[in-house]
């Protein structure tokens, strides 16, 4: 993903690049450590040649004087000077570029978002994939929005079981359905398009959700973006009442892995509430979750 273009650091550039070539180590990509070598790390040549680029554009780039280089020649640099993740990530950014996209986690939950979901006990939380995947949730959030152990995999998606189960509307107020729907489908458009038009298993899901709900593709046509990251949330719980939320969502670093916690405003009737529907439990919560 390198499509994304900001403004160019050169200087920063210039300095990073001639730093990270003075760290490599001949020996670290196969050449031969002679005793002529004046200068620390790999000669310019070398790495332009590692690279497959010219040695004067090289040049010119440690010199902060180069016209942007391409995502190809920033990925073909930082395999030739062995960067990490990190560093590479690093010139992206200083040429101007968007990062690559990180290693996504998949539907295999992060071990420290299970580890923070574990110590959250007194307010619900969630755990999605980008896609809208219900990979985990807590006892409070069970309680709140309902156990969906008995679902099959496919439908744990939340988007597909809004747009497609008409209980799980039943949670919110009438008034507020249509912007949650158009929240749904804004963040599900970002991510599909974050993941690439190869991708399947987002493509499946849309074609999926289109032919299913004529207000979803409605919805989809209007090509909204939004990633989720903060809202405000109403929760009608068939015991308790309504119960207002703000919503926080935590982020992987790849963005498909999301921990949403939701916390009531502070001094509010919901904090109240919130300790009633953890005494109440998840038997009378709703049958389906958002």
């Amino acid at each position: 993903m390198g499509g994304m273009r900001t403004e160019m650091n050169r200087r920063e550039l210039a300095d990073f690049l001639r730093r990270s070539r003075e760290r490599l180590r001949p020996s670290e990509v196969g050449l031969p450590s002679g005793p002529r070598r004046r200068t620390p790390g790999l000669r310019r040549e070398e790495v332009s040649q590692l690279a497959g680029m010219s040695a004067d554009y090289l040049m010119r780039l440690e010199q902060a004087r180069s016209p942007q280089p391409s995502t190809q020649l920033l990925a073909a640099l930082a395999r030739a000077l062995r960067l990490t993740e990190d560093e590479r990530d690093h010139l992206f950014v200083l040429s101007g570029h968007r990062p690559p996209e990180g290693r996504r986690a998949g539907s295999h939950v992060r071990p420290g978002m299970l580890y923070l979901l574990d110590q959250l006990t007194s307010t619900p939380a969630q755990i999605l994939g980008d896609l809208g995947d219900l990979l985990a949730q807590n006892a409070v959030s069970e309680a709140l929005f309902g156990c969906v152990c008995t679902v099959d995999e496919p439908d744990r998606n939340i988007v597909w079981r809004w747009f497609t189960d008409p209980f799980v509307r039943e949670a919110y107020p009438p008034a507020e359905q249509e912007r949650h729907g158009r929240m749904a489908v804004a963040d599900l458009r970002t991510a599909v398009a974050r993941r690439g038009s190869g991708d399947a298993e987002a493509a499946a899901l849309v074609a999926r959700l289109r032919k299913a709900s004529d207000e979803f593709a409605e919805m989809w046509d209007r090509h909204e973006v939004a990633v989720r990251r903060q809202s405000r949330l109403r929760v009608l719980h068939p015991e308790i009442g309504p119960i207002e939320f703000d919503v926080e969502a935590l982020l992987s670093p790849a963005e498909d892995q999301r921990l949403l916690v939701f916390t009531p405003p502070p001094g509010t009737p919901s904090a109240d509430a919130l300790d009633l529907l953890r005494v109440v439990g998840p038997e009378t919560a709703h049958r389906s979750h958002r």
